[in-house]
């Protein structure tokens, strides 16, 4: 992808947290304090138990792993270039995030490729987080 996208949600209560975050290229998740349940998009209630005065925002490392993938041939708008890829990434706490897996080579990526995130610079200052492959060593 090319230039940030134009149309980025404004924070709200719910997403505020996550959002400031995004500002110092740090990812978090939302977290339950009562049931342990990690979340994301966040939420004002817990998913898990439905609490509503526990949830927080843990720092997750930004690993993840692809667990599905399509290569986008044909940009929808002038905003993205085509070839890219959309993704659901899993991170260790569990949830899943959609994003873009930054690439040079979209059509090598493939589902259980471990990935870790990288910025997307918004105008305003926050960021989107977006996921670059992590090559490991082939075994012989």
């Amino acid at each position: 992808m090319n230039d940030a996208p134009k149309n980025v949600a404004e924070p709200d209560e719910a997403t505020r947290t996550w959002w400031e975050a995004t500002r110092e290229h740090r990812l978090v998740v939302q977290v339950c304090g009562d049931c342990g349940h990690a979340q994301h998009p966040p939420r004002t209630l817990c998913t898990g138990c439905g609490r509503t005065d526990t949830l927080g925002h843990h720092d997750s490392d930004g690993t993840g792993v692809v667990d599905a993938c399509t290569v986008v041939m044909r940009a929808p708008d002038a905003d993205h270039e085509a070839p890219y890829v959309v993704a659901r990434v899993r991170l260790p706490e569990g949830v899943i995030l959609l994003s873009n897996i930054v690439t040079d080579d979209p059509h090598a990526v493939r589902i259980g490729d471990p990935v870790t995130v990288s910025w997307q610079p918004l105008d305003d200052g926050r960021a989107l987080p977006v996921f670059r492959p992590v090559f490991t060593p082939q075994e012989n």
